[in-house]
């Protein structure tokens, strides 16, 4: 049986080497004894503890917890590897905004709600990111899919739940923003090609996905 103190350091020591968050059942793996997840819980909540003001932090996500770097050293960290993630369309995050808000939802009520015909390149783009999944059918004729959002979508926001997502006023001015003739016809097009986000509307639809540069 190992003391608080030394399965404090099991964990630590797994969590710092891990590429994924790690769930409670994923850290029970590591102890021949059996652990409950609330005694596991409160040992995370310790560690979490001793890691404050450091410049990682534990931090529970959607899907489990893992070490990050706080926010105010990640622009250093960048310099050191300075590739960017895409930045998508307007179209896309529009979609995925719909998506997260509305879930679960068929790519008819997402039509509706843009007044476009949504690609299947844009939801090809959001499920090869790991953001999107089909969840179900909705029984109406044709049984179209219902889409919602995954926890690697929350994952990648640094959020436990869908409660925490930011208000849906902040990205509202974008789904009701009247776009210029040349975003008119990108918009029609409904293409996903990675396109610069202007300050503004666009600006905040990334930034409440987490996607923005």
């Amino acid at each position: 049986m190992h003391s608080p103190a030394e399965t404090k350091r099991i964990l630590e020591a797994a969590l710092l080497t891990a590429s994924e968050p790690l769930s409670i059942p994923d850290l029970k793996r590591l102890f021949d004894e059996e652990l409950g997840a609330e005694v596991l819980k409160a040992l995370l909540g310790e560690l979490r503890e001793e890691w404050s003001g450091r410049a990682v932090e534990l931090t529970q996500l959607a899907s489990g917890w893992r070490f990050q770097t706080r926010a105010e050293f990640r622009p250093y960290i960048e310099r050191l590897f300075p590739e960017k993630p895409p930045r998508y369309s307007r179209a896309v995050m529009e979609t995925l905004a719909i998506i997260a808000y509305r879930q679960p939802v068929t790519r008819g009520d997402i039509e509706d709600v843009r007044g476009v015909v949504v690609s299947t390149q844009i939801i090809q783009s959001l499920e090869a990111r790991g953001w999107i999944d089909i969840v179900g059918h909705r029984e109406t004729p044709g049984r179209p899919a219902l889409y919602a959002t995954t926890r690697k979508f929350l994952d990648d926001l640094g959020l436990r739940t869908l409660e925490e997502l930011p208000p849906l006023e902040e990205i509202a001015q974008t789904l009701q923003l009247e776009p210029t003739p040349q975003q008119a016809e990108t918009a029609a097009a409904d293409t996903p090609a990675v396109e610069d986000a202007e300050a503004g509307p666009a600006s905040e639809a990334e930034r409440a996905t987490g996607t923005g540069g």
